[in-house]
């Protein structure tokens, strides 16, 4: 199911090896619904970029209005400068601009890798399947995108650890998680806050309510002995852990 965790002991990124941007826009309150409309209209431009998600908190940690997005760049920071520089000359995409800074509060990025698990584990998606995906913007989903975040000890050792607790674990909980539950990703962070490891979920899907896809996979967690002792090594190497629930835009490729 998955290889040795001698992969896992040493893993940096490169100019050219796979990157995940992590965008988030906070907005005005009262600028939202301004903010979401004009964002919608220009959404082909945003594809230009490997755009993987877009959506806005529903509830949990991260703040409401809060506009989330993922970019994978397959070939890492010399594709995200040059596709970000190209789409930054398109008049088009400076229209927008002129709509949507007024919106905002504050933006912020980081830098995340792909942790090696996604790629060993036949049951995660990985965020590069998902980045060509055409969102069909007339239909509608019910489902949800759980993100859940760990701020883990400084030190070297802590994510490697980390990795190798949480893939030993992680079969128990994906053998025991509501069919409509998916891991799409686990990110590490690269350049950003140091340590930080999020867990990206799906929930649901056009028949079932991923509020109650979540719920129905935390409680069937708690009763698979392998995760659970997981879980707790991970909480020794912990210093903050939070869970944020979104909901994806009609133009989300993941959704």
């Amino acid at each position: 199911m998955h290889s040795t965790k001698q992969k896992m002991l040493f893993f940096s990124s490169t100019a050219s090896s796979p990157i995940v941007e992590l965008r988030q826009y906070q907005l005005l309150p009262s600028q939202n619904t301004s903010y979401l409309t004009s964002t919608i209209q220009s959404s082909h431009l945003r594809k230009t970029l490997p755009l993987s998600f877009f959506g806005f908190p529903e509830t949990g940690a991260l703040s409401l209005n809060t506009a989330v997005h993922l970019y994978h760049y397959e070939n890492g920071q010399k594709q995200r400068l040059e596709q970000r520089a190209k789409l930054a000359r398109n008049p088009e995409w400076k229209e927008y601009l002129s709509q949507v800074k007024s919106c905002m509060i504050s933006q912020s990025s980081g830098i995340f890798l792909e942790a090696p698990l996604v790629h060993d584990f036949q049951e995660v998606l990985g965020l590069a399947s998902i980045q060509d995906t055409e969102s069909d913007t007339c239909s509608s989903t019910k489902s949800i995108i759980e993100m859940r975040k760990y701020q883990l000890q400084l030190g070297y050792d802590t994510v490697p650890n980390f990795l190798s607790i949480y893939s030993q674990a992680l079969p128990s909980k994906l053998t025991t998680a509501h069919p409509s539950t998916q891991l799409i990703s686990v990110l590490i962070s690269d350049i950003t806050n140091l340590n930080v490891v999020y867990e990206i979920w799906k929930h649901g899907d056009d028949q079932v309510c991923g509020m109650e896809s979540m719920e129905c996979s935390r409680v069937a967690s708690r009763s698979a002995k392998e995760w659970r002792v997981g879980i707790g090594e991970i909480a020794r190497l912990s210093v903050g852990f939070e869970s944020s629930v979104l909901r994806p835009t009609v133009f989300s490729p993941l959704r």
